[in-house]
């Protein structure tokens, strides 16, 4: 167990160093979102871009790890949604912000780090297979279910519209977008082109660890803790599960299989806040639930590694 702490601690001591920085006052929060901008805005897409072009797309896209990973994630949508609809009284807008939560774990910044310090730089091209759909396939279920209860039963017509917009405004998706494109048309990069992205792909993981720290120290744990450890308990241990027991009977390979359940057993991401915050519903529950789950992250994602093969 130590051993296994060896792996996941140094990314949770990079995220501790920002949110210390943030609690002491050493960085500002106008410094935070900077560092955030430029580290989701224009580095990481530009680390995703990277990774795409590279990608074997027939290889990684396979139906068992993609489906392993994707019903375990609409296992967490459900059980948030129609746990904070049934169990805790939550209309449904609140019920889908809070179901949000548990479909979109944090796949980049925690789970790419963690696999790659426990396994290599080698073994992530499985993550990078889950990560190229992740945005994309999370933000299309949130906002169309939003959309969906917003609309409370009358003209739907505006509603594909709606969600191409609002992935179409996601940096993320854009730099994968492109990735996928010079991939697929084998479109050759000037070596100086790809020298620059390399420069600002380096920076893209410990500049948003640095900056997530910063972020996280904002969110205070504020009441509704009942519906916050629930939804914590199902991003930490249902979506994993769900994802073990399918990826087990698919047979995926031991590389795919690792890199789908650390991911599916990642806490929250930001995005999480982001999406509650577009449409101002269960925002407390959002931000804590990310604040926690990140926390306990610590321990479940030590856990998880030591039950994988």
């Amino acid at each position: 167990m130590i051993l296994l702490l060896t792996v996941t601690l140094p990314v949770f001591l990079v995220l501790g160093f920002g949110y210390l920085a943030a609690w002491r006052g050493w960085i500002g929060e106008a410094a935070i979102d900077g560092l955030m901008k430029f580290a989701q805005g224009f580095a990481i897409p530009c680390l995703l871009f990277l990774a795409i072009t590279r990608l074997d797309l027939s290889q990684e896209f396979n139906l068992p790890l993609l489906g392993s990973f994707y019903a375990g994630a609409l296992a967490g949508f459900f059980a948030g949604l129609f746990g904070a609809r049934l169990i805790f009284g939550r209309g449904w807008e609140d019920a889908v912000a809070i179901g949000f939560v548990g479909l979109f774990s944090n796949s980049l910044l925690l789970g790419l780090p963690i696999t790659e310090r426990a396994y290599g730089a080698d073994a992530l091209q499985a993550n990078f297979a889950i990560i190229a759909l992740h945005s994309p396939f999370c933000y299309a279920v949130g906002i169309t279910a939003m959309e969906l209860v917003k609309a409370g039963g009358g003209s739907l017509w505006r509603l594909p519209g709606r969600v191409l917009r609002g992935m179409g405004r996601n940096a993320l998706i854009l730099g994968i977008g492109l990735g996928a494109v010079v991939n697929l048309s084998g479109l050759p990069l000037p070596e100086m082109l790809i020298e620059a992205l390399e420069l600002m792909a380096r920076a893209a993981l410990p500049a948003a660890l640095f900056g997530l720290g910063g972020i996280l120290y904002r969110y205070r744990p504020e009441g509704d803790m009942r519906v916050i450890l629930y939804v914590v308990a199902v991003s930490l241990v249902l979506h994993p599960a769900v994802v073990w027991g399918l990826g087990s009977m698919a047979g995926l390979s031991v590389e795919a299989f690792r890199s789908a359940i650390i991911t599916a057993a990642m806490a929250p991401g930001v995005n999480a806040y982001l999406f509650a915050s577009i449409y101002g519903h269960a925002k407390r529950v959002a931000a804590s639930a990310v604040l926690i789950g990140t926390a306990a992250s610590v321990l479940s994602a030590t856990l998880w590694l030591a039950l994988l093969p």
